[in-house]
């Protein structure tokens, strides 16, 4: 009898555990920490913008090239890295729905940070339609390829380097064509 008794437990948490729904994040956000000063919280939401609240727990998330662990309440984490000046913040997270990436642009302001979400389309066309125009007016060149110079100099200034250039590319090209 309790065997059977056991037995009939066991069934019964098994199947609750089976229907359990894990949380996962598809999309999120970067916005100023209104608890800090010079420090970003990264907020899940749905596609539409709306804060999902049901998200709770630890979830990794690398930026700029460093793993962290966030911890969720109520469907935002603080990041707890300060920063000292304007620069670009790629956020990535893995889970098992696929790969997740958003890069920002974050202004320091004088005591306000402004995130600002840069597209992928918009990294790869500027120095593509700079090649383009150097290519249709000879005359153009060699100011296309000083506006070029600046350009990545800007970028690697505010720590968007090379490789985070490219991946950030090509995950917005992975998402496109559906991983």
């Amino acid at each position: 009898m309790k065997k059977i008794l056991l037995f009939v437990c066991l069934l019964v948490f098994s199947v609750g555990v089976s229907f359990a729904d894990t949380v996962t994040i598809r999309h999120f956000a970067i916005k100023e920490n209104p608890f800090a000063q010079s420090e970003i919280a990264v907020v899940a939401v749905d596609t539409s913008g709306n804060i999902l609240e049901n998200v709770n727990g630890i979830f990794s998330f690398t930026v700029n090239g460093f793993q962290k662990d966030l911890r969720f309440d109520k469907g935002t984490a603080f990041y707890h890295e300060k920063l000292d000046k304007s620069s670009f913040l790629y956020v990535k997270h893995v889970d098992e729905a696929g790969t997740h990436s958003i890069l920002y642009y974050v202004y320091k302001g004088d005591h306000k940070l402004t995130p600002v979400h840069i597209s992928w389309i918009v990294l790869l066309a500027i120095p593509v339609l700079l090649i383009i125009l150097g290519y249709m007016f000879k005359k153009f060149i060699v100011i296309a390829a000083v506006i070029f110079i600046i350009f990545i100099y800007f970028n690697y200034n505010h720590n968007l380097g090379a490789g985070t250039f490219f991946e950030s590319i090509i995950d917005g090209l992975k998402g496109m064509f559906g991983k």
